[in-house]
């Protein structure tokens, strides 16, 4: 399988688009002026404690406060709460945890307000991205994840990942690792640490030490709330999480951000560097890798399942659950070729399910509406073609076996809001009449033609592809005649994502000229 990771960095936030052989995945956004992102680390104040929830809010200076559930304070809490003292105090005069004295475990069923209290100071971790009214979800057991490891403070257990099978390879790791882990700290070791060499993990452990000493320093200026420890920008992580040799090319339109992939590379592959690539053209990125087009396909109550001639599921979310329906395109019938042929709609459907789960970030409970199959065999087969399927995707799931109705229910895992993508747009003809083409191109050329007179370099014109093709036809086309009558040529660039009357024009620096969106 091939990967590609297409970012687009805007003013105001980067769009990363994660394609598998093509087909579009996954797709992030991430504001450039966020307050935080999934695994910072903050030093927060208890603003109140809520025993009927037994959790507490937690003022990390966001508009809204974060929720810290009893569950999420971890058993080292006490040991936390003696180290972040002793730093702001100054009696801990070093980030090592090699002398540290740690406290005892606190209850497993205990209560939130025989351990804190208002105007407490805590470490905490962002572990969930405010959903809906929800602020933050937050964590006081410190995870720092790299590459190939994870370091857990104030423990001493070294765990590997289930996915790591041989048991000789599973000793090879442990050893390896008790012989560089740092006294005071626990590791979880990796899938993707597998084979890997102790000069590969010796380097990720210093990095990671490195995020620690960082966060010890940042604690001991003592201004509270504040961030004391950025994870990578989403870019970074999805390599880190997902790095491996299927990714062909990494494209991106910042020169910056090039640069800093580049670096991140080199170091945990730098025969690789050069699949980095920088995007330099006045076709968006997006658009020329078809994520828009994508995009308009994908989302939406009815979504149709390729290669199915014909069938489409039925996407409908719920506050409680969500609840997808697969519909075959022929009519289906008890004879054992139909039979077959339901089961083979059903397991395309199971493919492109679990590629919405992951592109819609959907989460919470799901259950699915399979086309029926009688045969207790096929029903297997699905089950486990869908479970295969659900491999890939790295939130935490679970899936059940087919009910006696055919229904199979699933959990996902939570981290952020769903995604909705707008695929209908209002009618720009509000009054019900169509405004004819030709008026639209008047309105348009009203619009640019003092630029065009003005202007020395090239000129681009983004617009709908209807537009588009209305622009550029033939050898008399609007474009031609806009040539010949102002002597400049304008480059017209098909745009998925735009509505019908909307245009932008840019010069050859790609500085915006005109606007318009009705």
């Amino acid at each position: 399988m091939k990967k590609e990771l297409i970012i687009s960095n805007e003013e105001d936030a980067s769009k990363i688009a994660l394609l598998e052989d093509g087909r579009l995945f996954e797709l992030h956004e991430q504001e450039t002026k966020s307050d935080f992102v999934v695994g910072d680390l903050f030093l927060g104040k208890i603003k109140k404690l809520a025993p009927n929830l037994n959790a507490a809010f937690v003022n990390i200076g966001t508009d809204k406060d974060a929720f810290l559930h009893y569950q999420d304070l971890g058993p080292q809490f006490l040991s936390y709460q003696r180290f972040l003292k002793n730093t702001i105090s100054k009696k801990q005069q070093s980030p090592s945890l090699k002398s540290f004295e740690t406290a005892k475990d606190i209850d497993k069923m205990g209560t939130v307000d025989k351990v804190l209290t208002a105007g407490d100071l805590v470490l905490l971790q962002i572990t969930k991205e405010p959903i809906s009214t929800k602020g933050p979800r937050i964590s006081t057991q410190i995870s720092l994840t790299g590459r190939f490891l994870v370091l857990i403070p104030f423990d001493n257990k070294i765990s590997i990942s289930k996915k790591v099978a041989d048991p000789e390879e599973k000793n090879r790791l442990k050893t390896l690792i008790e012989s560089i882990r740092p006294e005071g700290f626990g590791v979880i070791i990796r899938t993707v640490a597998e084979g890997k060499k102790v000069a590969e993990l010796h380097n990720d452990m210093n990095q990671l030490v490195k995020k620690w000493e960082s966060t010890f320093k940042n604690i001991q200026k003592n201004k509270v709330p504040s961030k004391v420890l950025s994870e990578e920008d989403k870019a970074s992580s999805i390599l880190r999480d997902n790095f491996n040799q299927d990714f062909v090319s990494i494209i991106c339109d910042d020169e910056k951000m090039v640069e800093d992939m580049r670096s991140y590379i080199e170091v945990i592959a730098p025969e690789r560097k050069n699949i980095v690539q920088f995007y330099d053209s006045h076709i968006p990125l997006m658009e020329y890798y078809n994520v828009e087009k994508q995009l308009k396909q994908s989302f939406g109550k009815h979504v149709n399942i390729p290669a199915s001639k014909g069938a489409y599921l039925v996407i409908e979310h719920t506050e409680a659950l969500h609840v997808v329906d697969v519909n075959s395109g022929n009519n289906i019938s008890s004879s054992s070729t139909n039979k077959m042929h339901a089961l083979t709609v059903n397991k395309m459907a199971a493919t492109e399910i679990a590629r919405q789960l992951r592109l819609r970030d959907m989460g919470g409970i799901i259950v699915v509406d399979f086309i029926d199959m009688v045969d207790p065999e096929h029903r297997k087969e699905l089950y486990e073609h869908f479970r295969d399927e659900m491999k890939r995707d790295k939130a935490r799931h679970k899936i059940l076996p087919p009910s006696k109705f055919g229904l199979i229910q699933m959990t996902r895992q939570r981290v952020r809001a769903e995604k909705h993508i707008e695929t209908s747009e209002e009618n720009p003809n509000k009054d019900g009449e169509i405004i004819a083409p030709i008026v639209i191109v008047e309105k348009m050329e009203d619009s640019i033609r003092t630029i065009m007179q003005k202007e020395k370099g090239k000129l681009y014109l983004h617009v709908h592809p209807f537009v588009e093709a209305y622009l550029t036809k033939g050898l008399t086309s609007i474009q031609n005649k806009w040539f010949l009558k102002y002597k400049k040529w304008v480059t017209v660039i098909p745009r998925d994502s735009f509505k019908m009357l909307e245009f932008h024009l840019y010069n050859a620096e790609k500085k915006e000229l005109i606007s318009f969106s009705n």
